[in-house]
């Protein structure tokens, strides 16, 4: 049948529906998250997966009239996102020139890469250019443009370059103190496409589901194993060294990504000890099961280089545990038991593993 006998018949929308039945089978065979918890925010997570992959794949899908979005913020997690960024997404194509004009706020990292997206093929996003705050030519007002494409436009002050399967452009802004700091404004546009979008037809719905089920489907699998690894490799510690797998998931090439896995008793504290090197930026957070970050609006579940007290010797100690132990940065647990966990160093010199150990309270 074509899409549009689908479309009429409701086979379209079953089949949708029926996909996203068969992701819940994900939660469900996560046997170390069976509790009431774990597994409701596992269903919650598969609603806010739904959700981003909607304004990915159907709101904002159009890489002639593309928009900035958010993947990742308060109430739709993906991947450990961090609580100290502001992140925007937009889709994009390698076979189109783009311009994004904005104006400079006081948040002290601002990063631009464009990837190909392939949460839903293989659980990857490569980059295929990155541009940070430090290269771009600024106007004394604070005021910018750059251009997106395969190969340099002649005159373009700032140049993100993209390849022919370029999908998705992200930008981070990473704060130190959301408080005090404001964040960039930005828009984008496509130069030289079609004056009006085309009306939605049914292949473009059809289209536009499919990717969206794969979307949650692969993105939910993807940090599952993730979470498996470090409960298997790196447990109650920060012990990842190699990059390239968090590199191919999209992850900033500025940041060294120290994972793992913790599981504490009510009575037990994770202490965390490092030395600070030369950096731009460090931060430290906790996550659920499913690797989304806790609920930084109510509770303490990140710090970073601007909130934490140092030691008498500029070194750092983070204790993770249900209640505060009256020593060090103390990380919430906000109620759970177990989850995963990452350490950032950004733009550092070098990337120390920090030391853990498991102690009793009390």
């Amino acid at each position: 049948m074509s899409a549009g006998e689908d479309l009429a018949s409701g086979a379209l929308w079953r089949e949708f529906c029926r996909r996203l039945e068969q992701a819940g089978d994900i939660v469900l065979g996560a046997a170390p998250a069976a509790n009431e918890l774990d597994r409701a925010e596992g269903f919650r997570y598969l609603t806010r997966l739904l959700r981003v992959a909607l304004e990915m794949n159907l709101e904002w899908a159009d890489p002639d009239f593309p928009g900035f979005y958010q993947a990742s913020h308060l109430t739709a997690k993906i991947g450990a996102d961090n609580p100290d960024n502001y992140y925007l997404n937009a889709t994009v194509s390698g076979a189109r020139r783009y311009r994004i004009t904005g104006r400079l706020g006081t948040v002290p990292i601002l990063t631009f890469g464009s990837k190909a997206n392939r949460y839903a093929i293989d659980g990857t996003m490569a980059s295929t250019g990155e541009l940070a705050r430090e290269e771009m030519v600024v106007g004394a007002d604070g005021r910018f443009e750059i251009d997106l494409a395969k190969e340099r436009p002649a005159g373009a002050t700032n140049w993100l370059k993209m390849e022919d399967d370029t999908s998705l452009l992200v930008v981070r802004q990473t704060f130190s103190d959301r408080a005090t700091q404001t964040a960039c404004e930005m828009s984008i546009a496509a130069l030289g496409g079609p004056a009006t979008p085309t009306p939605l037809s049914a292949s473009f719905l059809a289209a536009a589901l499919a990717r969206t089920t794969g979307f949650v489907d692969g993105t939910a699998r993807t940090f599952l194993r993730w979470t498996e690894m470090f409960r298997t490799e790196q447990f109650n510690q920060l012990a990842t060294i190699d990059q390239t797998m968090f590199w191919r998931a999209g992850g900033d090439p500025m940041i060294y990504y120290l994972h793992g896995y913790w599981q504490l008793a009510a009575d037990q504290a994770l202490v965390i000890e490092t030395v600070v090197p030369a950096c731009r930026a460090w931060n430290f957070q906790v996550n659920n099961y499913w690797m989304e970050s806790l609920d930084y609006r109510a509770h303490r579940v990140h710090v970073n280089h601007s909130s934490a007290r140092l030691n008498e010797d500029q070194s750092v100690t983070v204790v993770v545990a249900a209640s505060d132990p009256g020593f060090g940065n103390w990380i919430d647990t906000a109620g759970h038991e177990h989850g995963t966990m990452l350490w950032r160093w950004t733009g550092a010199e070098t990337h120390p593993v920090p030391r853990t150990k498991v102690i009793k309270l009390g």
